[in-house]
């Protein structure tokens, strides 16, 4: 592990506010690609991200180490007058400022986009908040779970016969900093350029939204109000999870090509010029007789044979990973998908790598979520240039 950063954004300072989920996975991707990521923390009191998580070595969350890699942490009271002034002095030396706070709170702090662009013309402000900094729902609160419920996703996933269920992951948090952060590069290009930086406002709910492809238009041009559908997509056949004698096994075949290659697999192919299934409407029609159909062949065989199978017969198909899948799966190894570190606190680790890959620059690991105010000298000192006569005052008076 080096701590030397390799990525396409190497030479860029991001200036991380905010904690959980929606705004600190956006640093994280920024990071991933190699610009500096300094994140603020209240100086009594880190992000909760710390503690989160579903299980914990040596009393430390494992979900932070990756949340937080490849940052800077420092410690600033963005509350009061002294500690503004502090981060008008970073935004000075920056090239985006990212916060996920209640739209209305960095201008209540006095470090809304109309002053700090005054401080740098050129700062790009990237905004994540539940509803948008804009229109009457700005002010409420707004989780993941709320964005993804309004954005229209939680009403499509689960089982028909269940209430809406939702994914097993913030996917409404991590979706609004991925378009944030894609925002943030967008406007680097801009300023490029302008030379004019600008409001990259980045709404959950509109960010799952914006995933749902066709749902609204569908509505207003037919009526139709897409259902939750289980394990299928509606019309789309054959693509579902089946049996095998020992567990279950992923086919989607829905193409005609590729559906008269998986009846060729099935030693079937007269299926392919039934005109019950010859094409991708009379499958979608008849989907859940086919998926039975296949099903009923699909369990004959072990789950290695259906791989084998499939995979020699080009049809896309494969099995429902798990951690331990993933860890042991040949093509993670050689795509080192998965990374080994060491985290101080918890020790050896293993955690995914950045994404996406390129060629010349990639994305690298330097480090993982450091300590509460770890980096502080680091910043007010060689950063800020302040001495230690003023680093110690700040700190007296609770500033820093």
């Amino acid at each position: 592990m080096s701590n030397e950063a390799t990525g396409p954004l190497k030479g860029l300072r991001l200036i991380e506010m905010g904690q959980l989920l929606a705004g600190p996975f956006c640093g994280q991707l920024m990071g991933d690609f190699g610009s500096e990521v300094i994140k603020i923390e209240q100086p009594t009191v880190g992000d909760p991200m710390r503690q989160w998580g579903r299980d914990k070595i040596n009393g430390k969350s494992l979900w932070w180490p990756i949340l937080a890699r490849n940052k800077k942490c420092i410690t600033l009271n963005a509350r009061v007058p002294e500690g503004q002034e502090i981060i008008k002095e970073l935004v000075k030396k920056s090239d985006f400022l990212l916060e996920n706070f209640r739209p209305g709170t960095l201008e209540r702090w006095k470090l809304g986009y109309d002053v700090l662009s005054k401080v740098n013309p050129g700062i790009i402000m990237i905004r994540v908040s539940g509803y948008g900094q804009t229109g009457p729902y700005s002010h409420k609160a707004g989780y993941a779970a709320v964005g993804e419920a309004m954005g229209g996703l939680r009403y499509v996933i689960g089982d028909p016969s269940t209430p809406p269920s939702r994914a097993g992951i913030s996917i409404g948090d991590t979706l609004a900093a991925t378009f944030g952060c894609l925002g943030g590069l967008m406007a680097l290009h801009n300023r490029h350029e302008t030379g004019k930086g600008q409001v990259v406002d980045s709404a959950i709910y509109e960010s799952v939204f914006n995933m749902m492809e066709s749902l609204v238009s569908e509505y207003h041009g037919t009526g139709l109000i897409r259902e939750r559908t289980g394990s299928i997509l509606p019309q789309v056949a054959p693509s579902n999870i089946y049996e095998a004698k020992d567990g279950d096994f992923l086919i989607a075949a829905n193409q005609d090509t590729v559906f008269a290659r998986l009846c060729e697999a099935m030693e079937k192919p007269e299926l392919s010029e039934d005109e019950r299934y010859a094409t991708h409407e009379a499958r979608g029609e008849r989907q859940e007789e086919l998926d039975k159909l296949i099903n009923e062949w699909s369990k004959t065989k072990t789950v290695k044979e259906l791989d084998n199978i499939l995979d020699s017969a080009g049809v896309p198909s494969g099995l429902i990973y798990r951690a331990p899948e993933m860890l042991e799966d040949a093509h993670f190894k050689a795509r080192e998908a998965i990374i080994d570190i060491t985290d101080k606190h918890i020790g050896p680790m293993k955690m995914q790598n950045t994404f996406p890959k390129f060629s010349r620059t990639p994305g690298n690991v330097r480090w993982t979520g450091p300590d509460h105010g770890e980096h502080n000298e680091e910043i007010y000192k060689d950063l800020l240039g302040l001495s230690d006569k003023e680093i110690g005052n700040y700190k007296d008076k609770g500033i820093i």
